[in-house]
């Protein structure tokens, strides 16, 4: 028998042996009958995509045998009859979000804080396996979105990749401010940090969010259509706030993605330094010619009109008077915004808001993007370039080329063509993992150094 105090040391020299062996390389091919490598750009012919480990080594025309590429033991996947794309990105979403209105006020105050954490979880899987590899999650509480970010990213648990905000920050009374329709006496048991008055007390609220390790950080220069009180949709910021917030945001390196829907709250965004716009229902001309000025992103978010019509036909009463007749203006004007800004160039980045729509219903938005005024080749760059630039990860997603992320989606049909066929995704590889496939096909195949 070995005596105790040897334990110790076979432990450790058997995890120093294992540590010494090199990593384990995971390679796959991918025979696409398309690939869409340039969104924005006609797409390639038939094509083999080279994947080692989470990156694309090589993109090469015609289907290439693994043997012909030098490879042995890795794994084919058959997408002969397929457009291959990027994943998808997201740029607005709240995945610890599934309810809304009256519903939503309630788990705000009966759902713990693990409660949450699931349902972010469930949500996150939803949209990875709807094709969204990537996502910008724009404001929840108590961290849970940043703590999912941090799993994920550790490979704990699937989902999309993450840029979470934290806390999304307003004026009191503003849209982000919790307490909005619940009892005064109840005010100071409901976490407020996220709201600010002042230039001060702005850099102040901004700074709490960098210290929590966000990404990006959220702010709300007008009130929303779901805030819980009908103090309508114009400015609820003053200039000298909305500048201190975005200019204590770019000290930080953080871009500034901005709740706005009236006019006034726009220009007032934009002025500042905004870097994207999200909603912007009543964008006007002086709006236009800032975005243009700035080169700031628009991120129309049009599937909202969606959930709000869904949770209302399972439930009239859903909302309160006040937001329900925000809720009928919002779902008249919704598209408006979107054909100017493409009439006038304004560039802009897919996002959905999912939350207040439906999570792993993200594609919905392609279908109204093309009906107001978008081609399904410019929504998908929306979606794709445009997207992966806004979030600051341009550089790593959004096309397929060697030394970028190995993400890619398929689905059947043509997008091209239809884009409504991307509601349909059955291909997902993101970092090379492949986390959905069709249905028509088996597992893929590990072949060593030869096929067809």
């Amino acid at each position: 028998m070995l005596p105790r105090c040897a334990l110790p040391l076979l432990l450790f020299a058997a995890c120093a042996a294992a540590a010494s062996e090199p990593p384990r390389t995971r390679s796959s091919v991918v025979h696409a009958g398309r690939v869409l490598d340039r969104p924005g750009h006609a797409p390639r012919g038939p094509s083999t995509i080279v994947v080692r480990d989470e990156r694309i080594e090589a993109i090469r025309d015609g289907h290439l045998a693994p043997a012909a590429l030098g490879l042995a033991d890795v794994v084919a996947i058959d997408l002969r009859d397929r457009l291959v794309l990027p994943g998808l990105v997201d740029a607005h979403v709240h995945l610890a979000s599934d309810y809304a209105g009256v519903a939503a006020q309630l788990a705000s105050v009966s759902d713990s804080v693990a409660d949450r954490a699931y349902e972010a979880a469930v949500n996150a899987r939803k949209t990875l396996e709807a094709g969204f590899t990537t996502v910008r999650n724009l404001g929840d509480d108590d961290g849970v979105t940043l703590a999912l970010r941090d799993a994920i990213a550790a490979g704990k648990v699937p989902g999309p990749r993450i840029l979470d905000a934290g806390s999304g920050i307003s004026a009191t009374a503003g849209h982000t401010d919790d307490r909005l329709g619940f009892r005064e006496e109840l005010h100071e048991a409901i976490g407020h940090e996220q709201v600010c008055d002042g230039a001060d007390d702005c850099r102040r609220a901004v700074r709490t969010q960098v210290a929590r390790g966000v990404d990006v950080i959220k702010i709300a220069t007008t009130g929303g259509v779901n805030s819980r009180i009908g103090l309508g949709l114009g400015a609820q910021m003053f200039e000298d706030e909305a500048r201190a917030l975005v200019e204590t945001a770019h000290l930080y390196g953080k871009k500034v993605a901005v709740h706005a829907h009236g006019a006034d709250g726009i220009t007032l965004a934009l002025a500042a330094g905004a870097d994207s716009i999200e909603h912007g229902t009543l964008m006007d001309d002086a709006a236009i010619a800032l975005f243009r000025k700035t080169g700031a992103y628009y991120v129309p978010t049009l599937s909202t009109i969606n959930g709000y019509r869904e949770r209302l036909a399972a439930n009239p009463e859903a909302y309160t008077p006040e937001v329900r007749a925000k809720i009928e203006w919002r779902i008249g004007i919704t598209g408006k915004a979107l054909e100017r800004a493409v009439e006038h160039g304004v560039k802009i980045a897919f996002g959905t808001d999912a939350g207040v729509s439906l999570h792993g219903r993200n594609a919905d938005e392609f279908e109204l993007m093309v009906r107001h005024g978008m081609t399904p080749a410019s929504a998908i760059a929306a979606a794709t370039v445009g997207a992966a630039d806004l979030v600051g990860l341009g550089g790593e997603i959004g096309t397929l080329a060697p030394g970028r992320r190995a993400d890619l989606v398929s689905a059947p049909g043509d997008p091209l063509t239809d884009v409504s066929t991307l509601k349909h995704v059955d291909f997902v590889m993101k970092d090379g993992v492949v986390h959905a496939r069709p249905l028509r096909s088996a597992e893929p195949v590990t072949v060593s150094g030869s096929g067809e």
